[in-house]
């Protein structure tokens, strides 16, 4: 059962994903027509608003019930079972910019490779941080709070307390001990949202208006075709397996 947040954001995703799907026809369309440098950029800034829209909503979203991120409805399984801390793993974009490379999609300079790989180790390490923090936050569910909370109830149970104080003290501990929790979900899912931000801008930073154009296609449809293959897997039982690792290499480019 969907919670009203959940919905809402549903919906939002659909249109979300529909109106990338769109920028990504028209990726698809330059790179054939062939642009200006300045047009190129303006395209590059449209779509990177579009990707900082989905945040914002996100984020405020996440406000009101942000458990909802960690169990999504709108997502299909296969979407889940590649789903990093509520989103894409951020040094997932470099196998896309390597897929350039082999593709000779984009001839990229020793110097932009240089600075890719110093970015991917960056991210590398800021990704493992976030994994730290929330290895922190699960094993916070046992701190004191928490504990007290179970010690509580089980002395009610046992010592057959009034009910009506006993479940004071207990919806009492509830509050606090959940307030925490999500509290610290909630933080966890916007440092990881950081990390991507910050991979898919230092990206875009390295690479030229044309570069950036044919990295955002592939981001984009990397996305898009994860999405159709796991909505049609979910539709269709007992299909064959599907499998990602070879999607870099024979379906962006």
């Amino acid at each position: 059962m969907k919670s009203p947040v959940g919905e809402r954001f549903s919906e939002f995703f659909d249109k979300w994903i529909c109106q990338l799907d769109g920028y990504l026809q028209q990726l698809v369309r330059v790179s054939r027509e062939g642009l200006s440098e300045s047009e190129q950029q303006t395209l590059v800034s449209k779509l990177t608003a579009h990707y900082k829209e989905y945040y914002t909503v996100k984020w405020a979203a996440a406000h009101e019930d942000v458990l909802v991120f960690y169990c999504p409805v709108w997502l299909s399984k296969l979407e889940n079972a590649y789903s990093w801390l509520t989103g894409w793993k951020p040094s997932m974009i470099f196998g896309v910019v390597e897929s350039m490379r082999r593709k000779s999609v984009a001839e990229l300079t020793e110097e932009q490779v240089r600075k890719i790989e110093q970015l991917r180790v960056k991210i590398k390490l800021e990704e493992e941080k976030v994994e730290r923090e929330m290895e922190r936050q699960q094993v916070a569910m046992a701190d004191r709070k928490v504990v007290e909370l179970v010690r509580t109830a089980r002395r009610i149970r046992n010592e057959e307390l009034l009910v009506v104080v006993g479940n004071h003290q207990v919806e009492g501990l509830v509050e606090v001990a959940l307030k925490g929790v999500l509290a610290g979900l909630e933080r966890v899912m916007k440092a990881a949202d950081c990390v991507r931000l910050k991979a898919l801008k230092g990206v875009l930073d390295v690479l030229n208006p044309s570069q950036s154009l044919d990295f955002l296609a592939g981001t984009c449809m990397l996305q898009i075709q994860i999405r159709k293959w796991g909505q049609n897997r979910d539709n269709q039982k007992g299909s064959n397996p599907i499998i990602l690792g070879e999607l870099h290499n024979n379906v962006i480019f």
